[in-house]
């Protein structure tokens, strides 16, 4: 080829050693060499330039199938065409082999094909011939892996998804994460997995389907119960490490000890805390519904516990009564009234706070009953404290000021001295000043506040400081008012709870708004609205009538 200028196509290149002595000498010939690999030596010794190749976009996979199936068949089920582009993560031969089997039955609708996608996944995506089998070219891949990364790849398909860590991947193995970290490179580089995110590995539902399919057939079942149990494992005592540091206050859960081969992270403090969480409640959604499907009852449960006190700060209230669900049913079949009451009451708080108040008091009602049977007066405190608040949205104030009365004189009765009944004190003052007794209010909240700091218990703390600043504003103490409704805010914003700040800011904003000065109100209660219209959260229309009109009303929200 010397003195010729040609285009030289190398297709599918094993590595870079295969292709150097195919590449010409004569600097006027152009090489295109495609690899499921990087081939990361040509680059830096070669000066080849990389150009990857990822999946179609959603527009440029409808097109495909449009050209392949016509535009009137596509456009006739435009759902369908939507979701055969999903099921088929965007993969060009996925689609080809879909558009195929489409246009060889040009009678049938496309939802059939969607069915088939879901129902048999690769089998769906059996093209007749090697090179048009999905799942035989996924092979080729997985084929050249070393055993270990191959091992690692199989065990990925009992992951509970949506991704994973470098941690929880030598958890799921029971491999150190040195070694795991470099099978997890080997995987990436052979496009088996997708560091989406610094640390951070996926892959696509067609893969994760490979995954599965193949673990099935070359690990025993005994190896995938373990690595399954080992991936429950890491997620809950390391999401229990991190939720006693969001919250010392919540003992109600002691996980067993975990299965050998856990590695469990190391959580320094709250930043890290809050961060693992941010990073981890999607996949901790994922254990919890994976641990139900597995028959590990006790895990979904405590998984549960784990995760509800993030989801409740961050304002994810639809996640927390879905994974609160779960719980209930995995509680019932293990037959455990507490962890079953503790799941009714959950989806009491959850549904309260979406101003869903028959939902709410029907699962208060289903918790004490539970709480009742177990003999667990803590638990039957801790709901009457709950109906009190809830009994606030429907403005029946004297019904809310007895079963805080009640709660309060359990956790007396018990003699406990803990975070329920600082929230019962505090609940109790509450409710005496929906009733306007101000001055009992004082009292409660001020025994309250001594008990939350005692305990350090910063999330009481704060929402004492709010009905502080209540009572102090309705007896006329502005400047008292001002400086306790500051410092509950200050307290959320660190704590991260968005909901209780806004509740606070529409205090704050209220007060000023009665004592004229409607600028700072205004610029409150849009503090406000902002949280609440990020929360998607119904009392963002009071809010909003606060701001049209300037004036104070009764808001749909609760504590």
């Amino acid at each position: 080829m010397a003195g010729r200028r040609v285009l030289v196509l190398l297709d599918n290149a094993r590595d870079a050693d295969q292709v150097r002595p195919l590449l010409p000498g004569d600097g006027a010939c152009t090489v295109l060499v495609t690899s499921r690999t990087p081939l990361a030596g040509l680059i830096a010794n070669e000066g080849a330039h990389a150009v990857i190749v990822d999946v179609l976009t959603p527009a440029e996979a409808k097109r495909m199938l449009a050209r392949r199936l016509g535009q009137r068949r596509t456009s006739a089920e435009p759902a369908a065409v939507v979701e055969i582009v999903e099921l088929c993560a965007r993969l060009p031969l996925a689609l080809a082999v879909v558009a195929a089997r489409a246009a060889i039955r040009p009678g049938f609708p496309l939802a059939r094909f969607v069915t088939d996608l879901r129902t048999t996944r690769l089998d769906a995506l059996s093209g007749g011939d090697a090179r048009a089998d999905l799942r035989n070219v996924f092979s080729w891949s997985t084929r050249a892996l070393s055993a270990p990364a191959a091992r690692l790849f199989r065990l990925l398909g009992t992951h509970p998804g949506p991704d994973t860590s470098v941690a929880a991947a030598a958890s799921l193995a029971a491999l150190p994460v040195p070694e795991v970290r470099a099978l997890l490179t080997e995987l990436a580089d052979a496009h088996l997995v997708l560091e989406h995110h610094p640390g951070r590995f996926t892959f696509h539902d067609l893969l994760r389907a490979h995954a599965e399919e193949t673990a099935r057939e070359e690990e025993s079942e005994a190896d995938r119960r373990a690595s399954t149990l080992r991936i429950l494992d890491h997620y809950l005592h390391t999401g229990h490490a991190a939720a006693t540091l969001l919250n010392p206050q919540r003992t109600e859960v002691v996980p067993a000890p975990p299965h050998p081969g856990v590695l469990v992270e190391g959580i320094a403090g709250y930043a890290d805390a809050t961060a693992w969480f941010t990073a981890e409640h999607r996949v901790l959604l994922a254990a919890t519904e994976h641990a139900a499907r597995h028959g590990a009852d006790r895990h979904a449960a405590e998984l549960t516990w784990v995760v509800s006190g993030f989801l409740e700060r961050q304002g994810h209230w639809d996640d927390w009564i879905r994974c609160q669900l779960v719980s209930r049913a995995a509680a019932a079949r293990l037959g455990d009234l507490s962890l079953e009451a503790a799941a009714h009451r959950n989806l009491g708080r959850a549904h309260s706070r979406l101003g869903r108040t028959a939902e709410g008091h029907h699962h208060y009602r289903q918790a004490l009953e539970l709480y009742q049977r177990a003999g667990d007066l803590g638990g039957q405190a801790r709901t009457h404290t709950n109906l009190a608040l809830l009994l606030e949205q429907s403005r029946n104030y004297e019904e809310a000021l007895s079963h805080a009365q009640r709660s309060l004189s359990i956790h007396r009765l018990v003699a406990d001295n803990g975070v329920g009944h600082a929230n019962a004190l505090n609940t109790a003052g509450w409710c005496y000043a929906l009733v306007g007794d101000y001055q009992q209010t004082l009292v409660h909240c001020q025994e309250a506040i001594v008990l939350h700091r005692r305990i350090h218990d910063r999330d009481g703390e704060a929402a004492t400081w709010d009905t502080l600043g209540y009572a102090h504003h309705h007896l006329g103490n502005h400047r008292q008012a001002v400086t306790c409704y500051e410092t509950a805010i200050r307290l959320y914003r660190e704590l991260g709870d968005h909901y209780y700040e806004s509740v606070s800011l529409l205090h704050l904003g209220d007060l000023h708004g009665e004592s004229g000065d409607s600028a700072a109100a205004r610029d409150l209660w849009q503090q406000a609205l902002d949280i609440l219209t990020d929360l998607d959260h119904p009392a963002a229309d009071d809010v909003r009538s606060r701001l049209r009109n300037g004036t104070v009303k009764p808001s749909a929200m609760t504590r």
